[in-house]
C-alpha cells in the first residue's frame, strides 16, 4: 500500500490540503507528475474518492508522483465552492508546487473524475497559455451538459489523445451528455458496459483502460 503525505499549501484564498505520493510503484524517482481532481464537493466528493484513488494508483504504476488536492471547503482546504472557477486557480497553485518540488522537466498529466474532470478541462488550456502544457489528460465520468439538481456544464475542448472513460449506466452524468460534447471534437470515448457513475465493482477496469491506451 502506498503511503501519502498530507500537506497544506498556500492557495489563492487560503490553504489547500493535498495528498502527495512521491514514490511511484517500483521506482525510486518519478518519471512524471499526475494531478488528480475529485468529484463535486457539495455532493460528498473528496480526494479519498475511490475513483480518484484508483486514478492515482494507475499513474503511480506508470511511474508518476501523484497529487490529490481537496477542493476548497473540503477537509483541510479553505475557501468556498466556486463552481469550478476558483477551483481552477487552486489547481494551478498545486501545479506550481509540483513543478517546484519534482522539477520542470518531468511531464505533467492531468486526471479528474466527474466535477474534477470538468475542472481539469479548464486547467489544461491555462497550462497551455503558461507555456507548460499537460502531456496528457485522463477524464472519468466527465461532467458535461445539464445535470439534474446541479447545473449546466460547458465543458471545454481537450486534446485528441485524451483518455475519456464513461459508464454506460451513469445515472449522474448521462452518457448522452458526454457523447454530445465529444462528437464535434471527434473524440473517442471508452464506454464501460454496466458501469454506474462511481464504477462500483468495475474500478479495476479504469486502471486496465489507462494502461492499454497509454
Amino acid at each position: 500500500m502506498s503511503r501519502h503525505e498530507q500537506l497544506l499549501l498556500d492557495g489563492p484564498d487560503g490553504r489547500i490540503e493535498v495528498f502527495v505520493e512521491a514514490h511511484p510503484a517500483g521506482a525510486e524517482a518519478p518519471r512524471g507528475i499526475a494531478l488528480v481532481a475529485h468529484p463535486h464537493p457539495l455532493f460528498g466528493g473528496t480526494a479519498d474518492n475511490k475513483v480518484v484513488t484508483t486514478l492515482a494508483r494507475a499513474f503511480r504504476e506508470l511511474g508518476c508522483a501523484t497529487l490529490r488536492p481537496n477542493f476548497r471547503g473540503v477537509g483541510g482546504s479553505e475557501g468556498e465552492h466556486d463552481h469550478g472557477v476558483a477551483e481552477t486557480e487552486d489547481l494551478l497553485a498545486v501545479h506550481a508546487y509540483a513543478r517546484g518540488r519534482f522539477g520542470a522537466d518531468l511531464p505533467v498529466y492531468l486526471a479528474g473524475f466527474s466535477f474534477g474532470a470538468y475542472v481539469t478541462t479548464r486547467l489544461a488550456p491555462r497550462l497551455v497559455a503558461l507555456g507548460d502544457p499537460a502531456a496528457r489528460l485522463v477524464l472519468v465520468g466527465t461532467a458535461s451538459g445539464f445535470i439534474e439538481g446541479m447545473r449546466k456544464y460547458e465543458t471545454a475542448a481537450v486534446p485528441a489523445d485524451t483518455i475519456v472513460i464513461h459508464g454506460a449506466r451513469d445515472e449522474t452524468v448521462p452518457l448522452e451528455n458526454v457523447l454530445a460534447w465529444a462528437e464535434p471534437l471527434n473524440l473517442p470515448i471508452t464506454v464501460v458496459p454496466g458501469a454506474d457513475h462511481f464504477f462500483h465493482r468495475r474500478l479495476h477496469l479504469i486502471r486496465d483502460i489507462i494502461h492499454r491506451q497509454w
